[in-house]
């Protein structure tokens, strides 16, 4: 009986746009955007991984696209020197692949990533202009928190002040864009009928110090409290009395054995 062809549950990038965003950009620089994501662009079957990945450059030179991978560093990590397992090697071919299609390749390519320093040393040479984001300042921050909003659709209480908000917190614009959120859910949330309702100051004040908040719980570590010293310390402590006790039992055990060895001696003279 003839058995049925292998089937990938990926299929080819020329033929499904599911691994493959694209956004119109005509009206800029004249050409569309594939936004490539890497969780899409993964295989679950060994080597398919890497036809994905030259797929996605053929679909770009055929739609003449600008390419941009999205938290690029996950595709373009280091290589592992240590090749024991089959997904090491096969991340290794991934980013060999990646680097030889960015040789051939005769468009723009823009890598995204909050990890630059764990991109494979390779890329270095390929990526010709690098752009670094920095946080933005008072200005640009009240500029941010002004176009989260709709100029006219968004119900502001006359107590809104987006400079003294600026100018208080330092904070990135993603910040600013869920402190918003986060103050138009308590202004929707407030008693009273919907058309009354309005944001007012002290709501995105609550909304960018819960963020602020959030953001600090999420740097915390169990391991930079102030009892881990203390146990850090036992721990060698107990280490070292182990050691010590070690070396007692093989001193004690290396004298034995001489005293049997000169008794035998002393025998075999006699």
């Amino acid at each position: 009986m003839d058995r049925a062809p292998h089937l990938s549950p990926y299929r080819n990038v020329r033929a499904s746009r599911k691994t493959l965003q694209l956004i119109d950009l005509r009206g800029s620089v004249g050409r569309p955007l594939l936004l490539v994501r890497y969780a899409e662009l993964e295989s679950l079957w060994m080597g398919e991984t890497p036809k994905n990945v030259a797929a996605i450059f053929r679909t770009a030179r055929d739609e003449r696209a600008v390419l941009l991978f999205d938290e690029a560093d996950a595709i373009a990590a280091r290589r592992s020197t240590s090749v024991a397992h089959g997904y090491e090697r096969e991340s290794n071919t991934v980013v060999s692949v990646l680097l030889q299609e960015l040789e051939w390749y005769n468009g723009v390519v823009i890598f995204a990533t909050n990890l630059a320093a764990n991109f494979d040393p390779a890329f270095e040479r390929r990526i010709r202009t690098h752009v670094l984001f920095e946080m933005p300042g008072e200005a640009e921050r009240e500029r941010i928190w002004r176009v989260q909003l709709h100029p006219a659709r968004t119900p502001l209480a006359a107590d809104v002040d987006f400079h003294e908000l600026a100018r208080r917190y330092e904070v990135s614009g993603g910040d600013i864009r869920n402190a918003v959120l986060k103050a138009a859910l308590a202004a929707a949330a407030e008693p009273g009928p919907d058309v009354a309702k309005r944001i007012h100051q002290h709501q995105f004040e609550a909304g960018i110090e819960e963020v602020i908040a959030a953001k600090r719980v999420m740097r915390q570590s169990l391991f930079e409290s102030e009892s881990v010293p203390r146990e850090a310390t036992l721990v060698s402590q107990a280490v070292a009395s182990h050691r010590a006790s070690t070396a007692y039992a093989l001193t004690a055990a290396a004298a034995a054995l001489i005293v049997a060895l000169v008794a035998l001696a002393v025998a075999l003279l006699r």
